[in-house]
């Protein structure tokens, strides 16, 4: 569907009956990381006086962490939400935030859905094909 790229594949494919939840728990970090980000990026834009430089940082964290898990829209949406804050531009900066938000809830819906399913075949005593 276009919302992960080949990054998950590989993810999925470091996934083995050693590890059997291995993709969920770095999902789940991409997941805690990225709300604490997200959090922290809305907080910064209501401030009188905003730090673009933290604020970037913290974009490229964002960045670098939808990129690992290959939620390439997310990490896409990070490079024009850097270009925003090197730029100054405060309204791009929200343009880019609410834009960000809307792609991330996508995907986590997503791979949360995708996880509970895996988890009912698995519940059933099926498999999941690798």
């Amino acid at each position: 569907m276009g919302f992960l790229d080949e990054q998950f594949t590989q993810l999925q494919s470091l996934q083995d009956e050693n590890n059997p939840d291995f993709v969920v728990e770095v999902v789940s970090l991409f997941f805690e990381v990225s709300e604490r980000l997200l959090n922290e990026l809305s907080k910064a834009l209501e401030q009188q006086i905003i730090d673009f430089k933290r604020m970037d940082a913290q974009v490229h964290q964002l960045k670098g962490s939808s990129s690992s898990i290959g939620a390439h829209r997310v990490q896409k949406l990070c490079i024009v939400f850097r270009n925003y804050c090197e730029a100054h531009n405060v309204e791009g900066c929200l343009k880019c935030l609410q834009q960000v938000k809307h792609e991330y809830g996508i995907i986590k819906t997503k791979l949360e859905s995708m996880f509970q399913l895996e988890q009912q075949i698995l519940n059933a005593g099926g498999s999941i094909p690798v």
